[in-house]
């Protein structure tokens, strides 16, 4: 199979010899290079590239305005802006646009290459510790996402904020993590905002060991146990937070199948039952082929794929 076709427009010279270097490595194609916004639109238009990596602060033309451009022009190339910009509403103006991906240029040498990895897979991916919008429907009929983490940071932020905005709203949470990470979480919910052993007390949270076998019965089980709990705390319909990381660390040991099982009754449990969903799972170093498969199967049984 033909290696990536890439086109890298930065108007720093020695960040884009980093940045050509680095795909070199890994057998992306940089089949051209532009250093200002109207440059970068013509060799978007000859070229067709897959992918665009594109800074926002370009001479001439900004990055925003280069991109609205190249969606016309060349409709199929996928852009990831690369930028210094961290501000919320930039990164988000960029999503807006169609753009799948957002890295912050300081942590370029470490999520570059994951963030490709997943916009050429048809996944969001922007720099950990950028605000933005996700952008989940509310009004969708379930909420089952998943979220492939570049790192065990992301992870524990993620989930974190995750069951966070459950409890804080008065619902129930329920987390499946390692021991490590279990521990992790309960350190970072012991913050102003949560009153997490109130809701232990209360038995609105539970957390639960991935390692150990998934059975359907006691998932149902503890569901319904949680929201009676939140019931009788005095939250009117409430729901229940489902979260963790024992699909994907099955996904992570190649048990693709047994992972799968898992998500198809998640995905019947967001249907059937007043809980939101957030899988998280480790990212995968592989790139094409077989690799995108497992990609498109998981990432079936979702309503929403992220990566960060």
């Amino acid at each position: 199979m033909r290696p990536f076709r890439v086109l890298v427009v930065d108007d720093h010279g020695p960040f884009c010899r980093l940045i050509r270097s680095m795909l070199q490595r890994v057998n992306f194609q940089v089949v051209g290079q532009a250093s200002d916004g109207l440059e970068a639109v013509q060799k978007a238009e000859e070229l067709q590239p897959d992918l665009i990596l594109l800074d926002i602060g370009l001479p001439k033309l900004n990055g925003i305005e280069a991109a609205k451009r190249m969606r016309k022009l060349a409709p199929h190339s996928r852009v990831l802006f690369l930028s210094q910009e961290s501000d919320s509403d930039v990164v988000q103006a960029a999503l807006n646009l169609g753009a799948l991906g957002y890295v912050h240029k300081p942590r370029a040498q470490r999520e570059l290459l994951p963030a490709i990895e997943a916009v050429l897979a048809g996944m969001q991916f922007v720099s950990s510790g950028l605000e933005f919008s996700e952008g989940t429907d509310s009004s969708a009929p379930h909420r089952h996402e998943i979220l492939f983490c570049s790192n065990d940071e992301v992870l524990l932020d993620s989930l974190t904020r995750f069951i966070a905005a459950a409890l804080n709203a008065g619902n129930a949470a329920i987390v499946w993590a390692t021991e490590p990470h279990r521990e992790s979480l309960l350190q970072r919910l012991h913050a102003p905002s949560v009153d997490i052993e109130a809701a232990i007390q209360r038995g609105t949270y539970i957390s639960l060991d991935a390692a150990e076998t998934p059975d359907p019965v006691r998932m149902l089980e503890a569901v319904r146990g949680l929201s009676e709990a939140a019931s009788k705390a005095g939250k009117k319909h409430p729901r229940v937070a489902v979260c963790g990381e024992r699909a994907g660390r099955l996904w992570a040991e190649g048990k693709m199948d047994e992972a799968i099982r898992l998500e198809q009754f998640c995905d019947d449990l967001a249907k059937t039952h007043e809980v939101d969903i957030l899988c998280v799972y480790p990212f995968s170093s592989l790139h094409r082929g077989e690799a995108d498969q497992a990609f498109k199967r998981i990432s079936a049984e979702h309503s929403a794929v992220h990566s960060r």
